[in-house]
């Protein structure tokens, strides 16, 4: 598909959604105050929401392969995947040896191979006319610009005594495996642990644990350590919230970096797609100074602290774009016109105020809260889409689902949800109806003015009810009676 539909299909789909789709929740006859809804029914909401053909771009880009076959990545091996074999190409060893001369002995060029053989779309085939050995090339320069500034020496090149070979300061990067000052088996960043909400529910610290930062993106918190664990062990957050020690002394040190390369943080775009377009700007970001080139890659990575006027000649951004220009001089990269390198021109994403947007996809889901008169209590029993993090992802096939039951808790008094198969069927009437109304259901939702047939009289509706005996009264009033 030719990158200026995606745009066009993505206001439509958005612009197209309906107020709500028609769901059959019934009570559940095994939760007392809960209800039940077929699985179809869920499913078909969720696919409205997503019907923009990004959400499946974006799912598509964060696919992994089996660690299996990762671990069985060595440099030249036939059997390596198709996008491992473009890195080979186009990032040699030798390449890798000259940019990593001061690195941490715990980054190998097998293991930065393993990091891009686990995603499939890091370097991966265009179908479109895209030329990938280009991106990939981009791509690799640009994730270099930022591993020196994250986990770089900086140290000037003719400072003799601590850079005796005179390396550029982009040459500098990954010399840090681990935060400076820390090391395993120190307990820190364990801010929120332990508390009784979603984010521990979901991603539970383990004890004696320390969530500092490593690898070359220098990951940190445990929620972010149970993200990354659950992308790299089919879902597992445990595996490295017990063990975050791996995000260091494994390939794992350099997949963290891909991972957040690839991840669209909404509204932010996924880096990857700044540099393929893949991602088109909305008027709004536009509006902002937020268009394609590195600086946009570095308002993704860290906006609020380094873009902006106020940070035009600040340490970090300055350094990121100086080791930017460095690399991308060295390997020469084209920098297209309409690309620029900085962002003190652009307004941080933070601040950017994407509010009725309609050109921008959110990609985390959070209970729906708005009034719907059809269905029990008002609830909607629904989750819409949001541009801040939660419990579930839009781009994690089953988090809808997930979402819509609760299951970590994160949507204070939501009513119960059971999602099922099929629905039971629904209760057969017993008696004949009254003037030709039809009997009474159980499960059945009725508003304000309906009239039902129940044990031999009719009854109307006062408001809105479910599950309410008429001859209890409350919410039903007595019409007629054919009892003498």
């Amino acid at each position: 598909m030719p990158r200026w539909t995606y745009c066009a299909w993505l206001v439509a789909s958005v612009c197209a959604v309906p107020a709500h789709a028609a769901m059959n929740i019934q009570p559940d006859p095994q939760t007392p105050g809960g209800y039940v809804i077929a699985r179809a029914d869920v499913k078909a909401v969720e696919q409205q929401k997503t019907a923009s053909p990004m959400y499946g771009i974006w799912s598509k880009a964060l696919e992994t392969r089996p660690n299996k076959v990762v671990d069985a990545i060595e440099p030249g091996l036939a059997t390596n995947p198709v996008n491992v074999k473009r890195v080979e190409r186009v990032f040699p060893q030798a390449e890798w040896n000259f940019l990593t001369q001061m690195a941490a002995p715990e980054y190998t060029y097998v293991r930065f191979l393993r990091a891009i053989g686990k995603f499939p779309a890091f370097c991966g085939d265009y179908s479109d006319g895209r030329n990938a050995d280009e991106i990939c090339k981009k791509s690799i320069v640009t994730a270099f610009a930022h591993f020196a500034q994250e986990t770089g020496g900086h140290i000037a090149k003719d400072n003799i005594s601590d850079n005796p070979q005179g390396l550029e300061e982009w040459q500098q990067a990954l010399v840090h495996v681990r935060e400076m000052g820390w090391s395993e088996g120190q307990l820190g960043y364990t801010t929120g642990c332990g508390q009784n909400d979603w984010q521990n529910k979901k991603w539970p610290c383990a004890t004696g644990q320390g969530y500092f930062g490593r690898g070359a993106k220098q990951l940190s918190y445990h929620f972010n350590y149970g993200a990354f664990s659950e992308a790299m062990f089919d879902g597992d957050a445990t595996v490295l919230l017990n063990n975050p020690g791996l995000v260091a002394d494994s390939w794992l040190n350099l997949a963290s970096a891909i991972w957040f390369f690839l991840t669209p943080q909404a509204p932010k775009p996924a880096m990857l797609h700044v540099i393929d377009r893949t991602w088109v700007p909305s008027t709004r970001e536009i509006n902002a100074g937020i268009g394609y080139g590195f600086g946009t890659t570095i308002n993704v990575i860290n906006g609020g602290i380094e873009c902006g006027e106020q940070n035009k000649d600040k340490g970090q951004p300055v350094n990121r774009i100086r080791y930017w220009e460095g690399l991308s001089e060295h390997y020469q990269i084209p920098r297209k016109s309409d690309e620029k390198n900085t962002c003190w021109q652009q307004t941080p994403y933070g601040s950017l105020n994407l509010n009725g947007a309609t050109d921008v996809l959110y990609t985390n889901w959070d209970g729906n809260w708005k009034y719907y008169a059809d269905r029990p209590g008002g609830y909607s029993f629904e989750c819409e889409l949001v541009g801040f993090q939660t419990a579930y992802s839009a781009l994690v096939p089953g988090d809808y689902e997930k979402c819509v039951t609760n299951r970590y808790g994160s949507h204070a008094s939501w009513p119960k949800v059971r999602i099922v198969e099929t629905l039971p069927p629904p209760v057969n009437p017993s008696e004949p109806p009254v003037g030709g109304v039809a009997a009474w259901e159980a499960s059945k939702v009725y508003t304000a003015g309906n009239k039902v047939s129940h044990k031999g009289a009719l009854y109307q509706a006062k408001w809105w009810t479910q599950g309410d005996d008429p001859s209890k009264g409350g919410p039903w009033g007595l019409v007629s009676s054919t009892k003498s």
